[in-house]
C-alpha cells in the first residue's frame, strides 16, 4: 500500500472541503464509485450522512473497508490463496512479516 497521504477536495453535502487518503485508498474509493454509478461527491455525502461519531476520513476509510468485505466470498479467498498465513514459516528477511503466495504479498 502506498502510505503517502493525498489531499484532494470533494463536495459533502453541497459544502466543499478535503480529505487526506493514501493513494491505494483513493483508487478503492474511485472503483466502488464506478460500480455503484455514482461520483466521488455523491458517495462521500452518501458516508458523511451515515456517519457515527468517527471523523470524515475515518468513516470513507471504515466505508471502503466494509464495502470489499461485504463483497468478499468464501470461494474468492480460496482462489487467491487466503487463509494459508498461519502455515507459512517466517522468513529471516521478513522481519516478522509472513510471507505467502497470495495478494499479500
Amino acid at each position: 500500500m502506498n502510505s503517502r497521504l493525498q489531499s484532494r477536495n470533494v463536495s459533502v453535502n453541497g459544502h466543499r472541503t478535503s480529505l487526506r487518503l493514501e493513494r491505494d485508498v483513493w483508487e478503492a474509493l474511485e472503483e466502488i464509485c464506478e460500480r455503484e454509478k455514482m461520483t466521488v461527491h455523491e458517495t462521500c455525502t452518501h458516508v458523511d450522512q451515515h456517519r457515527k461519531g468517527s471523523s470524515r476520513t475515518a468513516a470513507v476509510r471504515t466505508f471502503i473497508l466494509g464495502y470489499f468485505r461485504a463483497a468478499a466470498s468464501d470461494a474468492g479467498h480460496a482462489r487467491v490463496g487466503h487463509g494459508r498465513l498461519a502455515k507459512r514459516e517466517r522468513s529471516p528477511k521478513s522481519q516478522g512479516v509472513v510471507r505467502t503466495g497470495s495478494l499479500l504479498d
